[in-house]
Formats: structure tokens, C-alpha cells, sequence
């Protein structure tokens, strides 16, 4: 969404995610957005890389790159950390992470000012950038697909008595919500998240920089409900270090199996703690390690599709799929690790096993959903439209 306004570090992000994860038919055949520059400016930085990874980690440097100016331009982000190209020491080849020296993996950074502004790009890298930016912004399958998100979605929903999010409320190690600051004011709980819900279309409608740049801090920022952690980019690219790898998060993910904490976040969103639900997702559950998506006594469901092929390793599993239906809600456990082109070129079914979550004491009707609540209103508003014109206050026309 953000690159698809403008933002040149979500744009950079978007293209690097695409490289990594060899996704690139997403970009080019979908959206026709051309990484041939790209791909062509990076082999000639690393002539002796595989293309792919070349444009990678061309891209790469390009995002770090842009993410310093974005963090030097927004200090209320709190995104600090995330400042390492100037952590570097290049005559020993070394990065300065907290109070930790790491040994670099990679010894090339052809497009690193050493003596000057380490987050400056080069002439050539802000041409790749600003092409980039132009076919963004003229893909015009790729702004229907975000009109639509604007238009019909948001940072969270309340639905039939649950509150369905991407990632986590923000909370203190105590379990209280955390107080964020932006633009003077502080927010925390469900104010924090209507904050971040409008913020993020005032870059839709207005397209200012600071807007922009708040659609990056909502991807990999740790005080983002969106992210709730820190991400180590820089760190898995650069070191081999696993003590620095691993990404702090919000401390959301350790309360969540709590009930108490559960009943706090559902009644500050207005929600009955007997009947509501939290559902979330952002975090692969290791079904290896035995983890469950299943938190609270069933109050909280954690789920991450982990569709994905890449989560495949760390899972054990292909994910899961949360059924809610007028019994009670289901978990599906897709066991297989599905090559999803493979199953849907040849029809084929993924293997599943189910887990009931929770079975309701009688069917819900449509009376007990959202929708039944809207039509009561509509029943009660006929009814006092009917009295109108029995009592004559309204007068049928001819």
C-alpha cells in the first residue's frame, strides 16, 4: 500500500521482498512493473552474482539506504536501532550492533559513501529509485487493488463479537496499554488504533512525506500494531550472529495467553469478554516446537496462514484456517506442505485435520450477528415510521 503511493523505502522494501523470496512474476506479469533496469544496474555492480541475487542485494543496499533518511526524518518512530550502515567499520570489516562488534559476512559496498553520508544514494541508484516510483504509480491494476483495500478495509474490525487484527495491541511488560506518542498527541488501546487507521488514509488522500513515511513505520516498526516487533533485516543479511538476529517483540505476544489480559483488550474495544474473541495472525505458529494458535483457554487465536513456502521449515505445517460457522468455530491444520501451484493446476486437496475451538450452547441465527443487529434497527425504525402515518404526523402523498 505504501509503495503504491509513493514511498520510495516501501517501494525499495516491496522489490527486495520480491527478489528474496523469488516472487518477481508478481510484480512484472501483474502489475507490469519492469525490474530489467534493475537487474541490469546490479550486474554490473556484482558481475560475479547470480542476477537474482545481485538485484537483491543491489535493492538491499538501496532499502537500508532509504530507511535511514526515513528514520533520520522521523525520530518519534523510535526507530533508531535501525541505524547501522554507520555502525560499519570497514578497515576491519566489522558493524557496531548495540553494544556488540560483529564480523561482516560481505566485504563489497560498492555503493557506499564511506567518508560521507552512508544513507545517501548514488546518482545511479536514485534513477533505479525514481523508475521504480514512476511504474508504481502508473500501475493501474496494482492502485485498483489498493483503492479497494482503502475502501473496504482497516487496521482492525469488530465482527459478531470479535476483534479481528493483523499483529498486536501495543502493551507494556505489565500488561497495560502502552502510551505512543505522534504529532503532540498520546494514544494508546483503541484510540492508538483509529490513530493509526486514519493516519494511514490521510496518505492515501494527501500523499505527504511524513504520511508516507508512517506506512514503512507500520511495517517494521516494533511500536506498530501491525509489526509489534523489530525486524533484523540488516542483521541475517550481514552477520552470522543469531544473538543479533533475533527480533525483539512487543510484549502483546508473551501476555496474549493471559485471560485477563484478553478481557482488558476486548472490553476497551467495547466487546463481551463471555462472547468475544481476539484473532490475529503476523507470527507462524511452530507446530514443531509444539506451539498452538490456540491462547487462553480459546479466548485468543493466534493464526498465521503460513501458506507460504518459506514458512514451511519453521512450522512443520501449511497453516491454518480459522471456520466460523452457526455451531462454533473450527481450526483447520493443513498437514501437507502444499506446492499450491501443483495443487491447483491438478485439482488437488490439501490434507487437513480439524480442531474444535469452541461449540456454541445453540445455533447462532442471523439475529445474533452483526447483520441481525443492524436489521432490529431497521424493524425499529419501520415501526416508528409506521406510527408516524397512523397518527397522522405524516401524510401519505398522492
Amino acid at each position: 500500500m505504501g509503495a503504491a503511493l509513493g514511498s520510495e523505502v516501501c517501494i525499495a522494501t516491496v522489490v527486495r521482498n520480491s527478489l528474496h523470496y523469488d516472487n518477481t512474476d508478481v510484480l512484472e506479469r501483474g502489475y507490469g512493473i519492469s525490474l530489467r533496469p534493475l537487474t541490469i544496474f546490479a550486474s554490473k555492480l556484482y558481475p560475479n552474482e547470480n542476477p537474482t541475487r545481485a538485484a537483491e542485494f543491489a535493492m538491499l543496499m538501496m532499502m537500508f539506504k532509504l530507511e535511514g533518511q526515513m528514520i533520520r526524518r522521523n525520530p518519534d518512530f523510535k526507530m533508531d536501532s535501525r541505524l547501522l550502515l554507520d555502525k560499519i567499520n570497514f578497515d576491519d570489516l566489522t558493524v557496531t550492533i548495540g553494544d556488540k562488534i560483529c564480523k561482516l559476512t560481505r566485504s563489497d559496498f560498492p555503493t557506499v559513501d564511506k567518508n560521507g553520508d552512508r544513507y545517501a544514494l548514488t546518482d545511479d541508484e536514485q534513477k533505479i529509485i525514481d523508475d521504480l516510483r514512476e511504474n508504481f504509480l502508473e500501475s493501474s491494476r496494482l492502485q485498483a487493488h489498493v483503492d479497494y483495500l482503502y475502501k473496504k478495509g482497516g487496521v482492525y474490525t469488530c465482527h459478531n463479537g470479535n476483534l479481528l487484527f493483523h499483529a498486536n495491541v501495543p502493551l507494556t511488560a505489565d500488561g497495560d496499554f502502552k502510551k505512543i506518542t505522534f504529532e503532540g498527541k498520546t494514544f494508546s488501546g483503541k484510540n492508538y488504533f483509529d490513530y493509526v487507521d486514519a493516519r494511514a488514509r490521510r496518505a492515501y488522500f494527501e500523499r505527504q512525506q511524513n504520511d508516507l513515511d508512517f506506512m514503512y513505520f507500520l511495517w517494521c516498526g516494533i511500536l506498530s500494531p501491525i509489526a509489534g516487533r523489530e525486524f533484523r533485516t540488516f542483521e541475517r543479511a550481514f552477520t552470522d550472529d543469531k544473538d543479533v538476529q533475533k527480533e525483539p517483540a512487543d510484549a502483546y505476544y508473551d501476555l496474549i495467553n493471559d485471560e485477563k489480559i484478553c478481557d482488558k483488550i476486548l472490553i476497551e474495544f467495547g466487546l463481551d469478554t463471555e462472547r468475544g474473541h481476539i484473532i490475529n495472525g503476523h507470527v507462524p505458529v511452530r507446530v514443531r516446537k509444539g506451539e498452538t494458535p490456540i491462547k487462553a483457554g480459546g479466548k485468543a487465536l493466534l493464526i498465521d496462514g503460513g501458506f507460504s513456502t518459506p514458512y514451511h521449515e519453521r512450522t512443520g505445517i501449511s497453516g491454518y484456517t480459522l471456520i466460523s460457522n452457526s455451531r462454533g468455530l473450527r481450526l483447520l491444520r493443513h498437514q501437507k506442505i502444499a506446492d499450491v501451484k501443483l495443487a491447483l493446476a491438478e485439482n488437488k486437496d490439501i490434507e487437513s485435520t480439524t480442531e474444535t475451538v469452541e461449540i456454541l450452547s445453540h445455533h447462532m441465527t442471523i439475529g445474533d450477528t452483526d447483520h441481525g443487529q443492524g436489521i432490529r434497527q431497521e424493524i425499529v425504525g419501520l415501526h416508528k415510521l409506521l406510527q408516524a402515518y397512523q397518527r397522522g404526523t405524516i401524510q401519505p402523498k398522492n
